[in-house]
């Protein structure tokens, strides 16, 4: 039986991360390098001349007089821990197969939970941010899933509490009907005004989308040619092939999220959710996602620790 080269490539070893990032002057030249890959350009005045001030760890523009830090204006910036602790906990989390917990991370970094907490959770929103920028396009596989279960003595099925409702996507390519993309998010309810927000934000005009017979689907249909099927439900309804990767992936998402988490809070499952997404689009080269996530997070708007546990928006 040939092995799937996908499952059984290499990666980034440890070896090659300490080589690459083991001390904190090779991180700051990596972040310099995912910043500005084209040279140091002003963020006030976009002047490309500049000095380095050693005193301060600064750059002036010879332009504006203009100073900037680094991480100013990054998703490091403000941070009081070396890139050092940051870009391991980048390597843990991209070239983990299933995910990290925040209590796993603070004790392979050797800092506090709170911090370990926010570092995941501010890479975690680089990569949904990411994701929600890039439109799925092509053939896709569409479904109604919940994460969380129905509560003692509430009511059950659609609309429980203690349920939060997800849209699960999967693009799919159109010679061979393998995956090529997911997304998964939590929508407000399965409402024809809902599908029709998520489909604006997360469908590439064109595309051809299949789903079951929920009535609330057809909202895709200004942007997406829309396939319907009526899948009879119950356990049948889950082996029909034209569904069969949007149920394998999501059931595969939902076992790692329970192995790994004790407990997600709904207002934070977008996040935790976009975490596997963001792998398993980018899965085909795991040795760069390491520096993919870099130069995202390097463009990344700083995430601020009250916003970082506010409810996250359901986009």
């Amino acid at each position: 039986m040939s092995r799937n080269m996908v499952q059984f490539q290499k990666g980034m070893s440890l070896g090659e991360f300490m080589k690459r990032f083991g001390n904190e002057s090779l991180c700051r030249e990596a972040l310099f390098k995912w910043r500005w890959p084209q040279g140091f350009v002003c963020p006030e005045c976009g002047g490309t001349s500049y000095c380095a001030l050693k005193s301060r760890a600064l750059y002036q523009c010879h332009g504006c007089h203009h100073q900037s830090s680094l991480s100013a204006g990054t998703l490091f910036a403000g941070t009081k821990l070396p890139l050092t602790v940051w870009f391991l906990a980048m390597f843990l989390v991209t070239q983990s197969k299933n995910a990290v917990s925040a209590l796993s991370l603070s004790r392979q970094l050797g800092v506090s939970y709170n911090s370990a907490w926010l570092i995941k959770h501010k890479l975690m929103q680089a990569m949904k941010e990411r994701d929600d920028s890039r439109p799925l396009g092509g053939l896709i596989q569409l479904d109604d899933a919940y994460w969380g279960g129905e509560r003692r003595g509430g009511k059950r099925g659609r609309g429980a509490p203690g349920k939060t409702p997800l849209v699960a996507a999967v693009a799919c390519n159109p010679d061979n009907g393998r995956p090529l993309a997911l997304r998964l998010t939590r929508i407000h309810g399965f409402r024809s005004a809902e599908i029709r927000r998520w489909a604006s934000h997360h469908l590439s005009p064109g595309c051809v989308v299949m789903s079951d017979a929920l009535a609330c689907f057809r909202a895709v249909e200004p942007i997406a040619s829309h396939q319907p099927m009526v899948t009879g439900g119950g356990p049948a309804s889950m082996e029909l092939p034209e569904f069969h990767w949007v149920n394998t992936i999501l059931g595969n998402v939902k076992n790692a999220i329970y192995g790994t988490y004790h407990a997600i809070s709904a207002k934070h499952l977008p996040r935790y959710l976009a975490e596997f997404c963001y792998r398993f689009n980018r899965r085909f080269d795991l040795s760069t996602m390491m520096d993919r996530l870099g130069y995202v997070a390097a463009r990344t708007p700083p995430l601020p620790h009250r916003l970082a546990v506010m409810a996250e928006g359901h986009w």
